[in-house]
């Protein structure tokens, strides 16, 4: 089975990614004509990292993953998001050792989706989140903002004790991208 977790900052492509990953696990693993049980999509991303909840929430996680540990997971934000929401927006380090532990065993892996550091293409993926959400604009942040999450994300992507593959999403769509992640979990 295939356990993987979608990380990286803000406008960096991952949820186009994973919808492509998707798309070749779930009809591929599917065992179930009435539901869609091939591969199941965890969208983590719901406004709890870097609050009191995130830890609590990704331990009621963890009890899920071990649930459906025989089966494939996609998870779009987890533990190093956390982390990163916690540096960023209050200055406070966070430890997620013990639950890495846990995430090594059920075999996850984590897929770190970057953008290209140039202010003309992040101020074009900040329009296009906008047009699809214009909630955003609450928390939108400035473009430097973004390109230093970035760069907390990969520092803490070296760390962890995961196995990762780091992408950088130049132009989305992009198949090139997808086949290197279809080809780099189908060889682990």
């Amino acid at each position: 089975m295939h356990h993987l977790i979608f990380e990286g900052a803000e406008l960096a492509g991952k949820s186009w990614l994973m919808s492509q990953v998707y798309n070749y696990l779930e009809p591929k693993y599917n065992q179930n004509k009435n539901v869609l049980d091939g591969c199941h999509w965890f969208n983590c991303d719901i406004g709890i990292y870097g609050t009191k909840y995130g830890k609590e929430v990704i331990e009621s996680y963890l009890n899920i993953f071990q649930t459906l540990q025989d089966k494939n997971l996609i998870v779009e934000k987890l533990h190093i998001s956390d982390i990163v929401y916690h540096r960023l927006l209050e200055q406070k380090e966070i430890s997620y050792a013990e639950q890495e532990e846990v995430l090594k065993k059920l075999g996850f892996k984590i897929i770190l989706i970057k953008f290209p550091e140039n202010k003309e293409i992040i101020s074009e993926r900040i329009k296009d989140r906008l047009n699809i959400y214009p909630h955003y604009k609450k928390i939108l942040k400035n473009i430097d903002w973004y390109i230093d999450q970035q760069k907390e994300y990969e520092k803490e992507v070296q760390k962890s004790i995961l196995p990762s593959l780091i992408i950088e999403t130049n132009i989305l769509p992009d198949e090139n991208l997808v086949n290197k992640i279809l080809k780099w979990i189908t060889k682990i």
